[in-house]
């Protein structure tokens, strides 16, 4: 493997650039799949719900690049120079320092960690759900419903990363690496694709697949407190919250008492957070639930 400086400058290099150019090519990749080999969701609403989505993305890349232009990465270079945080820490110490390769794993494993619980506060504490059911209003699921989160929540999620990187002390190209990961199996997870059920279930053993992750998005609210995971399916394991299935099939999406305008206008969808509804906690799942 590379030495941290080389993948540094690789990663940094137009980074902006090639970290759009993924996104372009896994969005579009995903939208032909989707027509070719759908799933259970009926296209609906696209002229309505893509520009909206669309919308929000580019609000919510201004807004985080306006607020916090250096960004996860640009805190995690901060570390470094300042020898602040765990894994730099280790490098200062004699005897310490990790291969590149094994800080490389250890640390992408406890940011997808990170990530799994920052998803399931998003649902548990009552402030951080209104910012949260933006997202979830969605009434059906492509790949576009990736792009559907509230400014808001961007820069909540923005400043948790931040943290992180500080804190664990990770090498900046890698935090890189894992917001490109993170933004890629986004739109993965949430698109309309078709698995074959073997294939389904042989992946799903260890990553995280659209049929999985569907049941999250379910409007019985014990199965929206369900698979919260973004790459990995370990941590719903570990932690309780898995599901295999969902009750209904075919299932409905979104959040309960919705309606059609609310859920699809780029408008309605920014004012969302301060719209009622009823809390996140009620139907909240058992251990023995699925």
């Amino acid at each position: 493997m590379p030495d941290s400086a080389t993948l540094w400058d690789l990663l940094t290099a137009d980074a902006t650039r090639w970290r759009l150019a993924l996104f372009a090519a896994v969005l579009l990749t995903l939208a032909l799949l989707e027509a070719l080999r759908p799933g259970p969701n009926p296209p609906l609403r696209r002229g309505r719900r893509w520009p909206a989505h669309l919308g929000l993305a580019l609000i919510d890349t201004a807004v985080a690049r306006l607020l916090l232009p250096a960004g996860a990465a640009g805190a995690a270079l901060w570390a470094q120079a300042q020898g602040f945080g765990l894994f730099n820490g280790l490098e200062d110490m004699p005897g310490t320092a990790l291969p590149l390769w094994l800080e490389w794993t250890l640390g992408l494993l406890l940011l997808d960690l990170a990530i799994y619980w920052q998803h399931r506060w998003l649902h548990a504490v009552p402030w951080l759900w209104p910012l949260h059911r933006t997202h979830h209003t969605d009434t059906t699921l492509d790949a576009t419903s990736a792009l559907r989160f509230h400014p808001l929540e961007i820069v909540l999620s923005l400043l948790y990363k931040m943290a992180l990187a500080v804190a664990l002390g990770l090498e900046p190209a890698l935090v890189l690496a894992f917001e490109a990961l993170l933004s890629s199996f986004a739109l993965i997870t949430h698109a309309d694709l078709a698995l074959p059920p073997r294939l389904d279930r042989a992946l799903r053993r260890v990553f995280v697949t659209p049929a999985m992750h569907r049941i999250h998005h379910s409007t019985h609210m014990d199965e929206q407190h369900r698979n919260y995971g973004f790459h990995l399916s370990v941590w719903d394991r570990l932690f309780r919250s898995y599901a295999a299935e969902a009750r209904d099939q075919p299932q409905a999406f979104g959040v309960a008492g919705t309606s059609v305008a609310r859920a699809t206008g780029l408008w309605a969808l920014l004012r969302e957070p301060f719209a009622g509804t009823r809390p996140p906690t009620q139907d909240a799942p058992t251990d023995d639930a699925h």
